[in-house]
């Protein structure tokens, strides 16, 4: 039982020069005790702020004696005066640090442990799996705390500016079927058909695309999704996205209003003024520049193709890759002349591992060039080469020669690390583009075959209809990706309505009629029932909130997290289930399986 009622006026970050004089009750953790032979001090926290507390042994010696026995993370309730802090101990740097609190009563209301780790300071960096299995902890340090607050203020903001714009929130299923859609789908096991299995969703795709048909016209949902696939920093096995459908609307439309949201998004929670509307770039036209899809447009250094020097220099590897269909590119480091020679060796490291065979460099120097290559380039070719990649004396140019996607994805990774070493990016700025005209196919080279770069929805180009028979891997989608500093934050596209051509892309794709009608018929037969033109999007919103609160860790933004082998440290899971509950559903599980 509880010696006084512990319920707060005021919170911990609360409490002004205009409270002194004010009885007040606080509640929450100790955060920090001092000691100072006579006086007591105590930090108390909340997830508002922290009030200095104090205890004085002559005025209020009841509640002295109690808070000798105070240690880091108890929790109590303290009633007592609020009183000006002494002259020169006023504390700046807190927004409660002009005053303090003389407590009078205190109760002990729950007591701890010593914790795994100190929770009083979110700045000391500890294991993250230490952290992430006593996350609570973790959480209670602050900084979490302080990036969930942000993601609520996102979803609020998301709910009434969309809401006001005519979309319906409306919630979809989570146990639904399996379809390929281009991850792994988590399976659920029905105890009451046994043998077969509910899909966790890995999108709401085909039931926003199914409430488009149901005439709802605009919907939204702050939709939990899982894709059981290789993880990396900004991904996690279920992850939150807002997802969008709208009716009778063309891309323009729907971009924006997603310009607006973003817009008003950062400037509501981090007080960045986003200039809209967002650049437009082609899928082409970002590989060639940047190697990428998800460019970061915050630095220079874009690619060249150097396919045309390279045919005409003497350097028989550029030549050989130029014969075996390979390319060659690179991009212009300005006044990159001073990185060592020890450093571009782990430059050329950093990109085999990527796949590539070697990094070729030249600096230029003394009106020409300069490096172990540059013998096998001509003075007038290397004069042709400073003006292609616009070097000035002092540059440092890097070159790539390998198969076209391995050559994109080295110079791409090779250009955002050296941008990063040499402090180029702007933390502080925000670029986004839209990408556009995807190719709506992508060839599978280790199952010898085409498959949908996106999903199998996504409307093939009006004007390349005619080629998806006879030459599949040039026709363009009509979908369109948003990207923000190098990440991509959202994907969406306008759907396929008709059920004919959605059968063509099915066929293209080399499902048979069987696969069709087993994992697509419910589809195609709601398509048949006039389907009215639609489009939508998906916005990630745990990496929309990572670049607002300026982390690289999408763990940092979601309450319980997994780690990178899809694990939860806190509750120990994925984890063995009672032999009982395997009968129920009729699941025997392999003996040769070994059990960590």
């Amino acid at each position: 039982m509880t010696l006084f009622d512990y319920r707060r006026t005021h919170t911990c970050g609360q409490l002004r020069e205009e409270n002194v004089n004010q009885m007040v009750t606080l509640s929450g953790w100790v955060n920090r005790r001092r000691d100072h032979g006579g006086l007591i001090f105590i930090d108390l926290r909340d997830r508002f702020g922290i009030t200095q507390l104090v205890f004085d042994p002559v005025k209020t010696p009841q509640s002295h004696g109690q808070a000798e026995k105070l240690r880091s993370e108890w929790v109590v309730s303290v009633r007592g005066m609020v009183i000006p802090r002494r002259e020169g101990m006023a504390n700046l740097n807190l927004s409660t640090g002009a005053i303090e609190v003389l407590v009078d009563q205190i109760e002990i209301l729950s007591r701890s442990k010593n914790p795994p780790f100190p929770v009083c300071d979110d700045k000391i960096d500890f294991n993250e799996e230490r952290r992430l299995q006593y996350r609570y902890l973790d959480i209670r340090r602050g900084d979490v705390t302080n990036k969930l607050i942000v993601r609520h203020q996102a979803m609020q903001i998301i709910r009434n500016f969309l809401s006001q714009e005519g979309f319906l929130e409306i919630t979809t299923p989570i146990l639904g079927k399996s379809t390929p859609e281009g991850a792994r789908d988590y399976l659920v096991p029905s105890r009451i058909h046994p043998g077969n299995f509910y899909a966790l969703p890995q999108s709401p795709q085909l039931f926003k695309q199914l409430l488009m048909i149901s005439g709802l016209d605009r919907y939204f949902q702050i939709a939990t999704c899982f894709r059981d696939e290789d993880l990396r920093a900004d991904r996690q096995p279920e992850f939150t996205q807002i997802d969008m459908e709208m009716s009778f609307v063309i891309p323009d439309d729907l971009m924006h209003i997603i310009e607006g949201l973003l817009k008003l998004i950062f400037k509501s929670c981090a007080n960045i003024d986003v200039t809209t509307p967002f650049r437009r770039l082609s899928h082409p036209t970002c590989l060639a520049k940047y190697g990428s899809d998800r460019p970061d447009l915050r630095f220079g250094m874009e690619l060249h193709d150097l396919n045309a020097i390279a045919q005409k220099s003497t350097f028989s590897v550029f030549l050989d890759q130029l014969r075996e269909g390979g390319i060659v590119k690179g991009f212009c480091v300005k006044g990159g002349a001073d990185i060592s020679r020890k450093q571009i060796d782990e430059y050329t490291t950093f990109v085999s591992r990527l796949g590539v065979k070697g990094l070729a460099w030249m600096k230029h120097q003394d009106s020409s060039l300069t490096s172990s290559i540059a013998k096998f380039f001509s003075e007038e070719l290397q004069q042709e080469l400073i003006r292609e990649m616009d070097m000035e004396g002092g540059d440092l140019l890097f070159i790539i020669a390998d198969h076209p996607s391995r050559t994109n994805q080295a110079l791409d990774h090779l250009r955002r690390k050296i941008a990063r070493d040499r402090g180029l990016i702007d933390p502080n700025r925000y670029e986004f583009v839209w990408v556009t005209d995807f190719p709506l196919f992508s060839w599978n080279a280790e199952e010898n075959k085409i498959e949908s770069e996106h999903h199998p929805f996504t409307s093939p180009h009006p004007e390349d209809i005619a080629f998806i028979d006879s030459d599949p891997l040039r026709v363009r989608s009509s979908g369109y990706d948003i990207v923000l500093n190098g990440y991509e934050i959202g994907s969406g596209s306008q759907r396929i309505h008709n059920t004919e051509l959605q059968q063509k892309i099915f066929e293209r794709l080399d499902l048979s009629a069987e696969d069709l009608q087993a994992k697509f018929g419910f589809f195609l037969e709601a398509l048949s029932y006039g389907t009215p033109p639609h489009l939508g999007i998906a916005l990630g919103l745990d990496r929309l909130v990572m670049i607002l609160t300026q982390t690289e860790n999408i763990r940092d933004v979601i309450a319980f997290p997994k780690t990178q082998k899809a694990s939860d440290l806190m509750l120990e899971s994925p984890s063995r289930v009672a032999e009982a509950q395997l009968k129920e559903l009729e699941i025997q599980i392999d003996p040769k399986i070994s059990w960590n």
